[in-house]
């Protein structure tokens, strides 16, 4: 159970956005009180997202042995969806702009503003809950566990999920400057890759979900 929710959380904390307003959030006139409230709404909306997807699950009964086939078949259109949006962001083109005319997308327009209050409210929205970290809970959710086991496996997933906002800061009060500069160094080749890292991430954890839910299903 512990190592299949963190990998499946591992993929789904793989998000160029959260890492780029780090950096914005850090390069700020108060870095460290700004990216603590971005921690803060990231931990908040994912935690009460855990929890209810984790309640949710178990009240349905899916950890029951004989629940096998609504168990896969969980799984398997949790696959289906990921993969879905994988492979339409990564087919999608850009839609072309009149010349002259930029309008910011809302990363950096969320960028633009880096106040705490509006960190923390940044944090809510863009970890609002992705397929990948659903998948990882219901891992948790369906296996046959204790509460408190299951309790510490949600932490871990919680901790995987917003490892991108704490562990940038840590480095960051360790070596600030060095952080800054390895950040911002990283900050136009993640701008340019964005869609297709994220649309690799959906595809693998897509990929993984189906295989899981067709072996269970067989």
């Amino acid at each position: 159970m512990f190592g299949e929710a963190a990998g499946l959380a591992a993929l789904a904390a793989l998000s160029p956005a959260a890492l780029l307003l780090v950096t914005v959030y850090l390069s700020s006139a108060s870095p460290g009180r700004t990216v603590g409230f971005y921690l803060a709404g990231a931990v908040l909306i994912t935690v009460v997202a855990g929890v209810i997807v984790l309640v949710a699950l178990r009240a349905g009964g899916l950890s029951v042995p004989s629940h096998r086939q609504p168990r896969y078949g969980l799984r398997l259109g949790l696959g289906v969806i990921s993969l879905a949006a994988g492979v339409f962001l990564a087919r999608r083109k850009a839609r072309p702009r009149p010349a002259g005319v930029k309008r910011p997308g809302l990363v950096a327009r969320m960028a633009a503003r880096p106040r705490p209050l509006m960190a923390f409210a940044t944090g809510l929205l863009i970890f609002t809950p992705s397929v990948g970290f659903i998948a990882a809970v219901q891992v948790i959710a369906t296996a046959r566990a204790s509460d408190a086991v299951q309790a510490a496996a949600l932490a871990m997933v919680v901790i995987i999920d917003v490892v991108l906002v704490w562990l940038p800061l840590v480095v960051y009060l360790i070596a600030p400057g060095r952080t800054i500069r390895a950040l911002k160094a990283s900050n136009a080749w993640l701008s340019a890759n964005r869609r297709p890292l994220t649309a690799g991430g959906l595809i693998v954890i897509g990929a993984i979900l189906l295989a899981d839910g067709i072996t269970g299903l067989v």
